[in-house]
C-alpha cells in the first residue's frame, strides 16, 4: 500500500486486468516509478451490466463477491510482477473499481502525473491493432498517457548497456510539440538519455504537377525544417547538461518517428500537431506513433494539462 503522507497527485495510475498487455505495462510503469520516487494506483475495473439476449445487472451480493475476485486478482498479478521485475520498493495501491474500464482509468488518472496502459487489453475485440482502453486512454486523457507495447524495452532489460540510451521526441513547430519537448526533456534527464528532437519533412507528391513549382527543392526544404527545429530546441527550457541532437529526416513524419525511436527507451509525441484537421483530440502523427510504435510511446496533452511529474526536475 502507498504511504499515506505521500500525495496522490504524485502517483502514476496503471491499468490491470490480467492481460499479457496489462503485465508489460505493469512492469514498465514500476520501472519508471522506482526511478521517479512515486507510488503507483494499480486500476482494474469490472462490468457492472452484462449484455447478453437481455441486459443483466449484478445485485449487490454479485456486484462483492465480484469486486472481491476482481481485487485479489489483481493484486496477486501486481506482487507477482513486483518480484520478477524486483520493483518490490515501489508502494502500489489496487483498487478494483465498477465499470468499464476507459472511463474508469481516466477518472483514476484525472488528478494523477501520468497513465500507463497496455496496447491490448482484454477487450472483446482481440484484432484490433491498439486495444479500445488505449485508445481512448491517448484520446481523451488530461494527463500524458504512455502506451506500452508487448516485448517493450523499459530501459533494464537485456540489451540496455549495448547502445547509448536515447528519448525520441517529435518536432513540427506547434505548441503541442513545444510542450512534449520540454516533458521530453525531463524524461531523458530522468533516464539518463541522449535527447533526439527528429523533425519531418516531405515533398507530397500531388496529381497537379503545377505544385513542383511552388515548392522548394529538397535541400532547401529540408535546411528549412532543420533551421525551425533548432530554433524550437534553443527556446524550450532543457535541463542543463543534457544532450540534444536534432535530425531532419525525410518521410512521413509518423513513420520518420517509429523507425527513428526503434531501440529508444520512450517517443514522446504532442496529443496535437500540424495536421490538416485540427479540431480532432488527437493528432494523426501521434494516432501512428501509439499504433506502430515499438517502444513505449508517450503522448502529451496540448492544453497544459502535463501531469504533476511534469514538476519534476
Amino acid at each position: 500500500m502507498a504511504d499515506a503522507g505521500q500525495g496522490r497527485a504524485e502517483r502514476t495510475v496503471v491499468g490491470v486486468d490480467g492481460s499479457p498487455g496489462a503485465r508489460e505495462a505493469l512492469a514498465w510503469a514500476l520501472a519508471d516509478a522506482a526511478r521517479r520516487g512515486v507510488p503507483l494506483e494499480a486500476v482494474s475495473s469490472f462490468p457492472v451490466e452484462l449484455h447478453l439476449s437481455d441486459p443483466f445487472l449484478l445485485d449487490e451480493g454479485q456486484l462483492e463477491a465480484v469486486r472481491a475476485d476482481t481485487l485479489e486478482r489483481a493484486r496477486a498479478q501486481v506482487e507477482q510482477v513486483r518480484a520478477e521485475t524486483g520493483h518490490t520498493e515501489v508502494p502500489v495501491d489496487v483498487l478494483a473499481v465498477a465499470g468499464p474500464p476507459a472511463p474508469m482509468l481516466l477518472a483514476a488518472s484525472e488528478d494523477a502525473g501520468m497513465l500507463v496502459v497496455g496496447s491490448r487489453g482484454r477487450g472483446a475485440v482481440r484484432s484490433l491493432v491498439l486495444g479500445s482502453v488505449a485508445l481512448s486512454s491517448v484520446t481523451h486523457a488530461r494527463v500524458p498517457v504512455v502506451v506500452v507495447h508487448a516485448g517493450a524495452d523499459d530501459g533494464e532489460g537485456a540489451g540496455a548497456g549495448t547502445e547509448p540510451l536515447r528519448v525520441v521526441v517529435g518536432l513540427d513547430g506547434s505548441a503541442a510539440s513545444g510542450i512534449a519537448l520540454e516533458r521530453a526533456a525531463r524524461e531523458a534527464q530522468l533516464l539518463g538519455a541522449e535527447l533526439v528532437a527528429v523533425a519531418a519533412y516531405s515533398a507530397a507528391a500531388y496529381w497537379s504537377d503545377a505544385y513542383a513549382v511552388a515548392l522548394p527543392p529538397p535541400e532547401q526544404l529540408a535546411g528549412e525544417v532543420r533551421a525551425g527545429a533548432e530554433q524550437q530546441v534553443a527556446a524550450a527550457r532543457i535541463p542543463d547538461g543534457l544532450s540534444v541532437r536534432v535530425e531532419c529526416l525525410e518521410g512521413p513524419a509518423g513513420d520518420v518517428l517509429v523507425e527513428a525511436a526503434a531501440g529508444a527507451r520512450l517517443l514522446v509525441v504532442g496529443g496535437h500537431g500540424q495536421g490538416a484537421v485540427r479540431g480532432l483530440l488527437m493528432g494523426s502523427v501521434a494516432l501512428h506513433c501509439v499504433l506502430a510504435g515499438r517502444c513505449p510511446v508517450m503522448v502529451v496533452p496540448e492544453a497544459g494539462e502535463t501531469g504533476r511529474h511534469s514538476a519534476d526536475g
